[in-house]
């Protein structure tokens, strides 16, 4: 480190791509700050990919103890549940993880600020009155929820708050047609809330394969959730039992909650970036270079912040890279393509490679095989769920270019699957694997249409 500066690497934000950044330069002896100003672990543990999971498996049991008369089972009295239980229970292991993150920073030598830093130049970081100065700054600050305003826009909560609620509503309305909205429209109307999806395109999940999209929307409204697309809100106002939310088509909805889940934002703001060089886009997101440069040279920034690719692996990806730039053999690289997904609404989805119709433009000639079925738990436990696969294969190369899958462990199964595809297998690779028997995921090696 150069005598010149307080720190080699100063970075701004303790979540996933923040903290494996400060670990793996300060596992390379150099001298590391962190600041964070609110929970450590960022959006994914706190109010993201974490809780809500832990919200998903709360909202599926009703649908198991439905299930399990067809294979014997009497639960006897109607299951009820205890919403205080489940969102204390999960706010523990919340911050049982914000403990395991303070452990990983402490043990890795780098230095906790807690509290909200500013740049003040290009080596120059501002936090609780105090100035730092650090050969390079890393921002690593994330994405936060984004309500538009409109009449009543103050009385919708975002995602961040639906963790936190103090009693379930007997009836919400969801705005949104992300996987945010969907994901939260299935949570809730599986814990039992009367659930109204109110989107104002005429798809879910838009940028997904179409497709699939589609399978979603139909096994949502299987299960209950009301769906409005092409539909806007217009205002929300106070009532005696709640809310009114009134659609620009006229109709009004009666609610206890108004969930918007419209978009997120980088978290960017009064940050000080005008302190220096760098540069950002129409929704505040940084730009950057190669290896997550800025245009000042000294400033970095990854993650949901740069909005490229928001998913907490890529982001912990990105700082591997980074580091391996700034302080290994410069040898890492991240590639964006055929990035596994999954969307845990209900139905889940999950998802590798190219959608039927980015296919369709990068390739000359493509085929697609396609499965719909039961599985075997709803055989005997009664539901109405199935299952629908789909395979994309470039003929020229017989190269499968896609894989997406709506049902039951989606998330799971396409994970593997993701392997194979990053290793470039052809369908003659599917074709030519014995499946595992009897399980959903054999099917993708037995498509023949």
């Amino acid at each position: 480190m150069s005598d010149h500066y307080d720190f080699d690497l100063f970075v701004i934000g303790a979540g996933s791509g923040g903290v494996r950044a400060a670990r793996m330069a300060a596992s390379k002896g150099k001298k590391v700050a962190v600041a964070e100003e609110r929970y450590l672990g960022g959006t994914c543990v706190n109010v993201g990919c974490v809780p809500k999971k832990l919200f998903v498996y709360a909202s599926q049991f009703p649908e198991l103890f439905h299930a399990s008369r067809g294979f014997g089972w009497d639960m006897g009295d109607q299951p009820n549940l205890n919403w205080s239980r489940l969102r204390d229970n999960k706010t523990t292991e919340i911050e049982r993880l914000n403990l395991i993150y303070q452990q990983l920073l402490d043990n890795s030598g780098a230095k906790l600020f807690n509290g909200r830093a500013t740049v003040e130049g290009p080596h120059q970081i501002s936090i609780n009155g105090v100035d730092y100065s650090a050969e390079n700054i890393l921002i690593a600050t994330g994405g936060w929820p984004f309500i538009p305003e409109f009449p009543g826009s103050e009385l919708a909560i975002s995602s961040n708050e639906m963790f936190y609620l103090e009693q379930l509503p007997e009836k919400s309305v969801v705005v949104g047609g992300g996987y945010i909205a969907v994901e939260f429209a299935g949570i809730l109307n599986g814990l039992g809330v009367e659930t109204h999806l109110v989107y104002r395109g005429p798809q879910l999940l838009k940028a997904f394969d179409q497709e699939m999209g589609d399978r979603v929307k139909m096994g949502m409204q299987a299960k209950g959730v009301k769906i409005y697309l092409n539909t806007e809100v217009e205002e929300i106002t106070k009532n005696a039992q709640g809310l009114s939310v009134h659609l620009k088509a006229g109709n009004c909805i009666e609610a206890g909650l108004a969930l918007y889940a419209t978009g997120r934002n980088a978290n960017t703001a009064h940050l000080g970036l005008e302190n220096t060089a760098v540069t950002t886009n129409h929704n505040g997101s940084i730009q950057v270079e190669d290896q997550f440069r800025t245009v000042e040279p000294s400033i970095y920034a990854l993650g949901d912040v740069i909005d490229r690719v928001q998913l907490t692996p890529v982001a912990i990806q990105e700082a591997m890279v980074l580091i391996d730039h700034l302080y290994g053999d410069n040898s890492l690289e991240i590639d964006y393509n055929h990035i596994p997904t999954a969307v845990f609404c209900q139905p889940e989805l999950a998802t590798v490679g190219l959608t039927e119709a980015q296919a369709k433009q990068k390739y000359r000639n493509i085929q697609v095989y396609r499965s719909d079925f039961k599985p075997m738990l709803h055989t005997l436990g009664g539901a109405a769920d199935r299952i629908f696969i789909k395979l994309i294969v470039d003929c020229e190369s017989d190269r499968v270019v896609g894989c997406h899958m709506v049902g039951d462990h989606a998330a799971e199964i396409i994970q593997g699957i993701a392997i194979a595809i990053k290793a470039g297998a052809t369908k003659a690779h599917f074709d030519a694997t014995i499946g595992i028997h009897p399980s959903s995921a054999e099917e993708f090696v037995t498509l023949r249409q």
